[in-house]
């Protein structure tokens, strides 16, 4: 059974919209501003090679499936992973998923990724998407958030926690430092996720998102 995994970039502000500078925002690309260091590409490395499948929103997924397929092979590996392993794509508006062996979600979200975690052994790895995690969490889908923290405040731009009127409780389980970021690594108190899932109305899905850059 697989793990519903957020990996994000994110500011010191919370902000995770255009990490890598693709135009969402006039100060987009802010995740290659200071140093990442080795730690940081070691960490992307194994958790890309830990992952059993992608679940991304069709905006983040359209943008990936436009960007990988051309990206050179390395002696990693990270690329032929990335174009190799189950994609599945939450959608009600996407007619075709070309992008080498993808899925697309139609029905029911939580019913949909309960089934995928059945299916997946490994990580099922969530980038971007933004609308996706909102009701990801909604439903107390999430396992685990790891959040590369970037040593930069923007002040503007969309927020992976949006105002919601509801309490989560996270905790630590990981810390690494990566030159002058730090990624963090939390998991959900499913007490408070369940008070969460209650009160919440139901999500909105295929709206606007933020794509992340390919090399998150």
């Amino acid at each position: 059974m697989g793990n519903v995994v957020v990996s994000q970039f994110i500011t010191l502000d919370g902000v995770f919209q255009d990490p890598g500078g693709i135009g969402e925002l006039d100060r987009g690309g802010w995740s290659f501003k200071g140093d990442r260091g080795p730690e940081g590409m070691e960490f992307k490395l194994q958790e890309i090679r830990a992952a059993g499948a992608l679940l991304l929103g069709r905006v983040t997924y359209q943008g990936f499936a436009q960007a990988w397929p051309s990206m050179p092979r390395d002696e990693t590996g990270y690329a032929d992973k990335m174009n190799s392993m189950p994609k599945f794509v939450v959608s009600t508006t996407l007619e075709h998923a070309d992008w080498n062996n993808s899925t697309i979600l139609r029905g029911d979200i939580e019913h949909e990724v309960r089934a995928v975690k059945q299916q997946i052994d490994g990580d099922v790895l969530v980038n971007g998407s933004g609308q996706l995690v909102e009701a990801l969490l909604s439903y107390d889908l999430i396992d685990e958030f790891r959040l590369m923290i970037c040593p930069i405040v923007l002040g503007s731009g969309r927020r992976l926690f949006p105002e919601s009127g509801h309490e989560i409780s996270l905790r630590l389980v990981d810390t690494i430092k990566s030159g002058d970021s730090l990624i963090l690594t939390y998991q959900p108190s499913r007490s408070s996720a369940e008070d969460f899932t209650s009160e919440s109305e139901e999500p909105q899905i295929d709206q606007a998102e933020t794509t992340p850059t390919p090399a998150s």
